[in-house]
């Protein structure tokens, strides 16, 4: 009898050490992040600091040495009550619960929730403008840096940010991003007038973001009816952690909540801000719309956009209009049913404007999620910790998108053509061929920001209108006033820069009289890659995106003579252009001298032409590029006159604007606009040059490219590979009429 005492005594300690061995595992296991699924912190929520982490931690270990002490307990009366033979096991209480119904020191977490390693995360933001289009690619950046999840980005948009976000992600190929555009037009007054009664447009706002301001409101109608949820952001916030932190929660709602929001943390809501304040009605402080967890599947069920129309239409016949746009209605339909709302941690919502308690989110860095720059001031908000939310925002504002093209491996990526193309080229390119690093930045697909800056100009249905089309670098930027107060016409620049140089352009264009008052000129942003300058590339991307019927192909360096913009329209007009072929030459003429004053007339211009202070175009460096515009004959025209194509003849032209696009192999310096008016003769434009117009180039220090190209025999023998590559290709394009390119190139 005693031998089966000790037999059971030994299995009752070996069972406490295998629990107390298991609870460390599982506390050991738990804390990892790594595996098939992302676990959320314990309590993740209740209290962002590493002290509450840590008192989560005790309190599962005190947890299990209760539950030791019970085995302890339970082991010490099985021994007393041996001795009588009548043994009492599994006296422990039902589920865990210790003797006399009280329950283990348990946390009260909920269960975790998981977010698969691969689920697709979908994220909704209202963007509209130019400058909205800017802030969405700070808050872009910050999501793709943290995420570990593929990602289905909805866009409701005018068109202007259609355009724009459109073209930045075809040309920004993420791998594993999706996006998909909703028009914003629609939904401002129905999509089906007379009959369909107007989705916003009715509600009269008061906020600075108008009537895009009260787009969330409609989200249950606009986006997929198959779409259950959804994470809708403003477009001035940036995130300081992965985005499916966030998406986890939804997996905390309860049956009947359906709307996850961060409660506002000014005291707006409290109508104490200034005398007679009178705000919207809302629960308590109220909730701040600029991070929202929708329950799309539930809130259709409710009845949502009838919810919040018959709710709008109560308030406002006392309040008149909204002074927060979609918040205030938002908050008035969760006062009158305050069990739809979940109410998110302020951690991810740190709203930085003026006055709020958004300091009682925080005690360290690693406590912060997102923060919100929820005032008209932005960066110039007030806040004690501002210098440190605007250096985070500043690294997500000049962080170079391209190292943000990576891969999530593990999960299977939807086929994407242009992406597939990409890749097959790249793998066929000979890394032992001479010309490797040429041909790689040929194929290089460069992140493309159309429209950087505000832009105005409306295209009026004028045949002869022209728009001014050039490209530059960091280096070059001096020149743009200076052209500005030359050409009073439309203009369209491609400017190769770094996302870091990008914003210095932004700060200086808004800082300079001459360019901030300009809203006729279009800046396209191509973000730097590779080691070559995409000067054809460049070319392309402001001639594609210009809105006139004509179009005045120059160079950065060169100023217009003063009144070349009505005088190029009047003679577009007086030459019948729109029935003919033509490509009209403005001459080019050049000074040494940094400070040039600039001849008012043509006289002006042969009288300093005479006197040694101006000079035709590479005279004395490039003869045979201008030389055909034939200089003498010009000095006495006082009509346009026809001159013939020349081998190496890059004259600058106007021409109509769907015009032969400039050939992208050629990079760096040399043969870029050779090749292209070879192109326009083979496709027979008349060579007409004007006899009034002329232009100058201003001196400036020599480019990068063109060092290389004196300095590498290697950079010559490819662009002359290069050069006999597109003779084969005309040849191929236009037949018998290319072969005088070819045999005029072996005689020279």
């Amino acid at each position: 009898m005693l031998r089966s005492w000790r037999v059971k005594l030994k299995l009752l300690l070996a069972t406490v050490t295998l629990a107390v061995l298991l609870s460390w595992l599982y506390l050991f296991v738990g804390s990892l992040e790594y595996g098939r699924f992302l676990l959320l912190p314990p309590c993740l929520g209740e209290q962002p600091s590493r002290d509450v982490e840590r008192e989560a931690l005790a309190s599962r270990v005190r947890r299990v040495e209760e539950e030791n002490q019970q085995l302890r307990l339970q082991l010490s009366q099985a021994q007393v009550e041996g001795s009588d033979g009548s043994p009492q096991w599994g006296a422990s209480a039902e589920d865990g619960d210790p003797p006399g119904g009280e329950r283990s020191n348990r946390t009260a977490c909920p269960k975790q929730r998981t977010v698969h390693k691969c689920e697709l995360l979908h994220v909704a933001i209202v963007c509209a403008g130019h400058n909205a289009s800017r802030d969405v690619v700070t808050l872009v950046k910050s999501i793709l840096f943290h995420r570990k999840n593929p990602l289905h980005f909805h866009f409701i948009t005018d068109s202007v940010a259609h355009q724009i976000l459109q073209t930045l992600f075809q040309s920004w190929m993420v791998p594993s991003v999706h996006v998909s555009f909703y028009n914003a037009d629609d939904l401002k007054a129905g999509t089906c007038p007379p009959l369909c009664p107007p989705e916003v447009s009715w509600i009269p706002n008061k906020h600075y973001s108008g009537i895009y301001g009260l787009m969330k409101l409609t989200l249950t109608k606009a986006l997929p009816s198959n779409l259950s949820k959804v994470i809708v952001l403003d477009t001035d916030i940036t995130f300081a952690t992965d985005i499916a932190e966030l998406w986890a929660v939804f997996g905390k709602f309860s049956d009947k909540q359906v709307i996850g929001l961060v409660e506002n943390q000014s005291d707006w809501y409290l109508g104490n801000l200034w005398k007679n304040h009178k705000p919207w009605p809302a629960l308590g402080r109220g909730f701040n719309t600029g991070v929202i967890l929708l329950l799309l599947d539930r809130l259709r069920r409710l009845g949502w956009e009838q919810m919040w129309r018959l709710t709008a239409e109560r308030e406002l016949m006392s309040m008149l209009s909204t002074s927060l746009a979609d918040q205030d209605i938002f908050n008035a339909v969760i006062k009158q049913d305050p069990a739809l709302v979940y109410r998110l941690p302020c951690f991810w919502n740190v709203q930085l404007s003026d006055h709020t308690r958004s300091e009682q989110c925080y005690t360290e860095v690693s406590d912060l999620k997102v923060i919100h720059w929820n005032s008209p001031k932005k960066l110039r908000v007030k806040n004690k910790h501002v210098e440190f939310f605007r250096n985070l925002y500043l690294t997500f504002l000049e962080y170079d998108g391209n190292l943000l093209r990576r891969e999530l491996f593990g999960c299977a990526s939807l086929p994407s053509p242009p992406s597939d193309q990409l890749q097959q080229a790249l793998e066929e390119l000979d890394e032992d061929d001479p010309c490797y690093d040429f041909r790689r930045q040929h194929l290089t697909q460069h992140r493309i920001h159309l429209f950087f800056l505000q832009y105005e100009f409306l295209a009026l249905p004028n045949p002869t209108d022209v728009t001014l089309v050039a490209q530059l670098s960091m280096d070059r930027l001096q020149m743009l006033e200076a052209i500005c107060k030359h050409w009073a016409g439309p203009i369209s620049l491609a400017l190769y820069m770094s996302d870091a140089e990008a914003q210095q352009f932004l700060r200086y264009a808004q800082a300079s009289e001459v360019l901030s008052a300009r809203r006729n000129v279009a800046y396209h942003i191509v973000y730097k890659e590779g080691q070559f300058y995409p000067i054809n590339l460049l070319r392309n991307v402001a001639l594609a995106n210009t809105q006139t019927p004509y179009v005045f192909l120059t160079d950065i360096d060169f100023l217009p003579m003063y009144g070349l913009y009505d005088y190029l329209r009047n003679s577009i007009q007086q030459l019948e252009l729109p029935q003919r072929k033509a490509a009209l030459i403005v001459p080019a003429f050049e000074t040494l001298h940094y400070r040039l004053t600039f001849p008012k007339s043509k006289a002006e211009l042969l009288s300093m032409l005479d006197m040694g202070s101006l000079y035709t175009f590479r005279y004395h460096v490039w003869p045979k590029g201008h030389a055909p515009t034939d200089y003498a004959k010009w000095r006495t025209a006082t009509v346009p006159y026809r001159v013939a194509w020349q081998p190496d003849f890059e004259p600058y032209v106007v021409v109509r604007r769907d015009c032969p696009k400039y050939d992208q192999r050629f990079v760096g310096f040399g043969w870029n606009k050779v090749s292209h008016i070879m192109e326009l003769d083979a496709q027979e434009y008349e060579l007409l040059v004007l006899p009034n117009a002329f232009m100058i180039h201003m001196p400036h220090a020599p480019s990068f490219d063109i060092s290389k190209f004196r300095l590498s025999a290697g950079y010559r023998g490819c662009l002359q590979t290069l050069r006999e590559e597109f003779h084969q290709d005309l040849s191929r394009r236009y037949g018998a009429a290319a072969l005088k390119y070819l045999t005029a190139e072996r005689s020279l």
